[in-house]
Order: C-alpha cells, then structure tokens, then sequence
C-alpha cells in the first residue's frame, strides 16, 4: 500500500493542525484576540506594582505630602483593580472560546481521519493486527487533544508575556538587558537539540502504548478462546511485555525532556540572579535609578517565568508533532478508486477472462491463473475446491476488494474497472461464513442492507430469512442488542440476520460462502430455506461445503491451485469420476 515517504517536519505538523483550528475561525480568531489581550493584561500587574513601589519612593525622598502619597497609590490600586477584572471578564469568554474552536477542530480532524479510513482498501486491513488502527489513532488524538485545548493557548499567552515583559526591561535597563537576554541563543539551540530527541521518543511511545491496547482488544474479542486455552497468563505477560516496553521508551523521553528543564532552569534563573546582583551594583553607584531597577526586577520574573513554561510547551509541541506524523502517515495512504460509472444497472451476468492474481506480500505464489470463467445471469454456481485453491479469492475481485494482475472481469460486459466501486457493490450482497454482527439491535443489523428501511422492510425480510420468529420471541423483540459481534446470538440465528439483511438489500448478484456446516440439523434446515428464497432470480455464486448445495446448483466449478480443473452439472461431473467425484464423496457429503 503506497505510504507517503516524506517527513513532516514539526513545524509542517503544527501548521496542520492550526489549519484544523481555522476550520473553526469564527470562534478561534476571536479567542485568540482575547488572549492576545489578556496576556497583554498580565502586564499591567508588575507595571503597576512598579508605580506603586516606585512612586511613594521617589515621592519620599522628595518630601511629597503623606496625603499626596496615599491618593496617588489609590489611584494605581483602582487602575489595577479594573485592569484585573477587566482580564478575568475577558478570560471567562476566551477559555470557552478556545475549548469549543479547540473541540470542533478535533472532531473535523476524526471526521477527516474515519472518513479516509473507510475509504482504505481491503489489502491495508488484512495487513494490521485487530485494534492496532484504531489504538494508535486513538492514542494520538488524545495528545493533539491536549495540544489543541491546552498547549496553543499557553504557548500564545507565554509568547505574548515575554515580547511584552522583554520591552519593559528594555525600557528599564538596556545594558542589563543584553547581559539577560546573551543566553537564550543557547537556549534556542538546546532547545532544537532536544527538541528533535523528545519527538522521537514520543512517536515511539505512542505506537508502543498502542500495541499494548491492541493486546486488551485482541484478549477481549477472543476471550472465549483465551479461557478455553487457558491462557490468561499468557495474555498477562504479554500484556506485561508491551508495558515494559512503553514505559522503557517513556523513560527515555524523560530523561531527554529531564534534562532540558534542568538545564533551562540553571541557565535561565542563574542568569536572572547574576543580572540582580549586578544591577545592584549600578543602583549603588548611581548608575540605574530604583524605580528603574524595581521594575527590571519584576518584568524579569515574569519573562524567566515565561522562559521557563517554554521547555514543556515545546516538549508537548514536539509531542503532538510525532503524533500528528502518524496520524498523517493514514491521511496520505492511496484510498480505493472512486472513478467509474456510477448510473450502471446490472443484470447479473459476470465473465473472468484469463484473470491472474496474486498478493502483494506473496507475490511468487499465483491464487489464480489464467482463469476464465462464465456465470450467466439469474443462474446459481457452486464453486468447489481444496482449502487455498482460490475461492475466497474470486469473491473478493468481485466485490472490487483486490483488482486482477492480469486480465479483465466483466459485469454485464462492461469492465469492472470501468464501474465505480459504490455502484458495482450496491448491487451485490454476501452472507459470509463467519457472520460478524454490530454491537446494536436486531433490526438495526438487519436496516445495514438497506439505509432507510422501514420497521416492516425489515420485519418483511427477517420473516423470508426464517428469522421473525425466533426474534418475536424474544423479550425485546428487533430491539434486542446482539452483544458485540453477535456473540448473545446462536450462529443459525447470526446466519438467519445476515440472509434478512441481503434480501432487504435486494441484490443483483449474490455471494454465499455457505455456513451451513456448524449448524445443527433443524438451524441448517431453516438456513437453507431461507438461501433458496434469497437465490430465486439472481446470479448466485456459491462456495459449497455442503452436497444438498452443489447438487441443485445450475453449474459446478471445480478449483484447484487457481485453475478450473472441471466443470458441469452435479450429474456429469460424478460420472467423470475425476476431483469433483473425489470430493463429492469425501469433503462434500
């Protein structure tokens, strides 16, 4: 499956996400006003502060009046009053603003992610371990989650206060200043350094921290199996194992992320207390007046403090830059084709000429070979064979999952390749061998052959299933949940569902890889009623596992290694005493 090879860089990742939030720009770009505002605001505590110290002593050592003193302080008291309150009114709004925009930005970006995901080919799927996809998006969005509600605004905030508070000491004391300001180019390096190590470690960890939720998933789906086998203990240790393995890779990341703020600490703060003590000894000799220094003071604190929440915003930045490569690496895979005539009706016929096809991971064993193939409308056909011989395989080029490496597949004469996917598969329906239900209702996995059907659609094709009355006589009737996969369910029951799903999806051509063979006599004899009535005037295709099949179907195909070895009527095909006889009297009866 063709991946996009190209790096994202962190920026490239941050600007994708912002182009998420903008989605949202009627809430965002006002919030972030807000906050542009409000951090401004923070300003005005240390800037009044400083006209509070400073002002009553300067006024002191010019012998103002105490009165004049006192009313000059009210006054700076009442501004800062109003300032703050001022910052949390507008606060209140912004938080709200920036966690709704923060919100929706999200969930286009898992609308985005579900959409394109649907979209993959069947290949990709059969390629991940159950769960792993969606652990590892889940996984991910969580961090871009906190990125988006939390880190963004931070990061505006924190920048805002540090140009700002950066003006201030300006303003104070040039000549201190620059002695503060001489270490953040080595910040800014260090900062890039380990910045690049802490992204690492966290695309590691997360895929890490997926796979051990893909071990819970995969546990929880075959627990029947797990307990059977007894095999608790070994799905702990497993479990245990891609812990371990998480936590080794999330220690790391610390150490890195350790370390910067370590170093950021003895720099940024060390650095602070070399320039008080030195502007101390410029106020000593004149060199700065107090008001001046005071007001260094203050507006350092906040700008090393600003400085200071740096490190983690970055570290969370290059986070969410791991995360959002992964989930990138999804948005840039090769969806199916959605080109193709989408107005076709068919009548059923379908024709395999000298089809060739093997998988792209086994790409030197041929599944099928040179095969051709007629299957007139309306007309049933069993296709017979050793496990491996390819007959899952020609259901699955069909339904459009795979494409042949050579030759066509026509339907009614057209190329499939010709026929959009939607249109080619909204015409057929298949009852697999292995029904997996939704976790919801009856009546809802019955409507899945057809959106939009009515109660008595549903009930109309549950009763041609032979299903009505086993769910009539449950206490919930079709509103009955089936339990996760259709577990509450007996499998003639599951296998009765799905036939009542793909008569109400009213199919041209019909794909049955009969299960009947699992079923106790009485299930199997309503299942096999149910089949007849579903294959009555369509172009049927049947893998057969059972000779009640085989023997009243129009044609038999005989498959082996990818070839049709034989084919003909259940008749002609045992009087030819060749595979299908072998067969017949060995796997079939």
């Amino acid at each position: 499956m063709p991946v996009a090879e190209t790096k994202k860089s962190p920026i490239s990742s941050n600007r994708w996400i912002l182009n998420y939030l903008l989605r949202e720009k009627h809430v965002f770009i006002p919030s972030l006003i807000a906050l542009f505002v409000t951090a401004g605001l923070a300003l005005a505590f240390p800037y009044f502060l400083k006209e509070l110290v400073g002002s009553p002593v300067d006024a002191l050592q010019k012998a103002v009046p105490p009165a004049e003193i006192l009313a000059r302080t009210n006054d700076i008291i009442l501004k800062l009053i109003a300032a703050l309150f001022l910052q949390a009114t507008i606060g209140y709004f912004r938080v709200q603003g920036f966690i709704r925009s923060g919100e929706s930005a999200l969930n286009h970006l898992r609308k985005d992610l579900f959409k394109h995901v649907l979209g993959l080919p069947v290949p990709y799927f059969q390629d991940q371990r159950a769960g792993s996809l969606s652990n590892r998006v889940t996984a991910d969005l969580a961090l871009v989650r906190e990125t988006l509600i939390s880190t963004v605004p931070q990061a505006v905030r924190q920048t805002v206060i540090l140009i700002g508070g950066l003006i201030f000491i300006f303003i104070s004391s040039w000549k201190l200043s620059l002695i503060m300001l001489g270490c953040i180019p080595i910040v800014v390096l260090l900062m890039a350094f380990f910045g690049r190590k802490v992204r690492n470690h966290s695309k590691a960890a997360q895929q890490s921290l997926a796979d051990a939720s893909t071990v819970i998933e995969e546990s929880v789906q075959n627990i029947a199996d797990v307990k059977a086998f007894t095999n608790e203990g070994f799905e702990r240790a497993r479990y245990e194992s891609s812990l371990a393995a998480f936590l080794a890779i999330a220690l790391r990341g610390a150490k890195a992320r350790g370390a910067f703020l370590s170093f950021i600490i003895f720099v940024l703060f060390g650095t602070i207390a070399f320039v008080v003590w030195y502007g101390a000894q410029m106020y000593s000799t004149g060199g700065i007046s107090w008001e001046n220094f005071f007001s260094f003071i203050l507006f350092s604190i906040f700008v090393g403090a600003s400085l200071g929440s740096f490190p983690e915003i970055i570290s969370q930045l290059q986070q969410t830059a791991g995360a959002t490569e992964r989930l990138r690496e999804i948005l840039d895979m090769s969806t199916e084709r959605e080109s193709g005539r989408s107005d076709l009706t068919l009548s059923g016929a379908i024709a395999f000429e000298d089809i060739s096809f093997h998988y792209a991971s086994r790409q030197e064993i041929a599944v099928l070979e040179n095969l051709t193939i007629s299957l007139p409308s309306g007309q049933r056909t069993a296709i017979v064979g050793p496990s491996g011989a390819g007959k899952s395989t020609l259901f699955s080029l069909i339904l459009g999952f795979n494409e042949p490496n050579s030759g066509k597949l026509l339907l009614d004469g057209t190329d499939a390749r010709e026929i959009s996917l939607a249109c080619l598969r909204s015409q057929i329906a298949i009852v697999p061998q292995e029904v997996m239900l939704f976790g919801g209702t009856i009546s809802e996995n019955i409507a899945y052959g057809k959106e939009g059907a009515t109660q008595a659609e549903i009930e109309s094709a549950a009763a041609l299933a032979n299903a009505h009355d086993f769910i009539a006589e449950l206490p919930e009737g079709y509103a009955t949940l089936v339990g996760p996969r259709g577990t509450k369910l007996s499998g003639g029951q599951r296998q009765r569902i799905a036939i009542a799903r793909a008569v109400l999806a009213d199919p041209k051509i019909l794909l049955l890889d009969e299960a009947t063979s699992a079923l106790d006599s009485e299930s199997e004899r309503l299942v096999n009623e149910a089949l007849e009535r579903l294959m009555q005037g369509r172009t049927s295709l049947v893998i057969a596992h059972r000779l009640s099949t085989v023997r009243h179907a129009d044609q038999i195909l005989v498959l082996s290694k990818g070839k049709i070895v034989e084919q003909g009527t259940h008749e002609v095909l045992l009087s030819a005493n060749g595979t299908y006889r072998f067969l017949a009297e060995t796997q079939l009866s």
